[in-house]
């Protein structure tokens, strides 16, 4: 909505069936508000990756036809801010559709490596009439800092973006069909990267667990020992920590092939507590008691 020089933008998600019930369990949400907030001043500074964002989630939504045209594509989709990660995630964007986006997204030009960083401003300043530069130090002087700051950082990138459109050899705007032919191809990235993360996190896992069954055998009267305190305590919680302990030094013992050693230390163990019912029930379920040879 235009109001004078001004614009009102309206992101909504709408669930009428309750599905997605993360975003009304509280009532901030999950603190949508605090992560959203800065879009407000990217905006104003001139990043037009929230409006490019808004527009996926139309398309999302089944609002706009194949053979559309997408809108002037910004730099820097590639590198959202923490806010645009939000927003896009408040739309619930497609990943895979927000990454055949980004093929069009030029990065963002980083600062002129010389000098400081604000000496980029240097080139548009020199070309700054001097009745608007007056203008905008009489703005300071009436205590109006941040409108006059806004401006000119908008004058800026209006600049900026004239020149770099001019350097850059920026792809021409696609149908809605030429991004959808590449989801596909990014889907399977991702899949195959969400898979290898799965693969590493499940060997990472193995690895400690071998670890930790390993250190079991190295201290395996300690860990008889403890088991034996916790079934004296006679209590449901202190039955549950001794099982699991026993369960780890099965595997352990499995691991090692000294099952043999495994039973014999049982064994030992029921002579003082083989009539405590709670726990033989829990040995009974998981085949831990074996009838003796005849």
């Amino acid at each position: 909505m235009d109001v004078d020089d001004w614009c009102i933008l309206d992101w909504s998600f709408n669930d009428d069936s309750g599905e997605h019930a993360r975003f009304s369990e509280e009532m901030d949400g999950a603190g949508w508000m605090t992560r959203l907030l800065p879009v407000r001043d990217e905006l104003l500074g001139g990043d037009a990756r929230p409006l490019y964002l808004g527009w996926l989630a139309r398309l999302g939504n089944n609002e706009l036809h194949d053979d559309e045209i997408e809108p002037p594509v910004p730099a820097g989709l590639q590198a959202l801010t923490p806010a645009q990660v939000a927003l896009a995630e408040f739309l619930m964007l497609d990943a895979d559709w927000l990454a055949a986006a980004a093929e069009a997204s030029p990065s963002l030009l980083a600062p002129e490596s010389s000098g400081s960083e604000d000496s980029r401003f240097d080139p548009w300043l020199r070309e700054l009439p001097v009745d608007e530069m007056r203008a905008k130090l009489r703005m300071l002087l009436q205590g109006r800092s941040r409108e006059a700051e806004r401006t000119l950082r908008n004058a800026f990138l209006k600049w900026q973006n004239g020149r770099d459109a001019k350097q850059l050899n920026f792809p021409g705007r696609r149908r809605i069909s030429e991004i959808e032919s590449r989801v596909a191809s990014h889907r399977a990235i991702r899949e195959r990267r969400e898979q290898e993360a799965r693969q590493a996190a499940e060997a990472r896992r193995r690895k400690e667990r071998t670890r930790y069954l390993t250190s079991l055998l190295e201290q395996e009267d300690t860990a008889w020992s403890s088991i034996d305190a916790q079934l004296r305590r006679t209590t449901g919680s202190a039955y549950d920590q001794a099982f699991q302990k026993l369960q780890d030094l099965a595997e352990a013992y499995a691991n090692a092939r000294r099952d043999a050693v495994f039973r014999r230390r049982l064994a030992q163990l029921m002579s003082s507590h083989g009539k405590r019912g709670a726990w033989l029930a829990r040995l009974q379920k998981a085949g831990y008691l074996w009838q003796p040879k005849s």
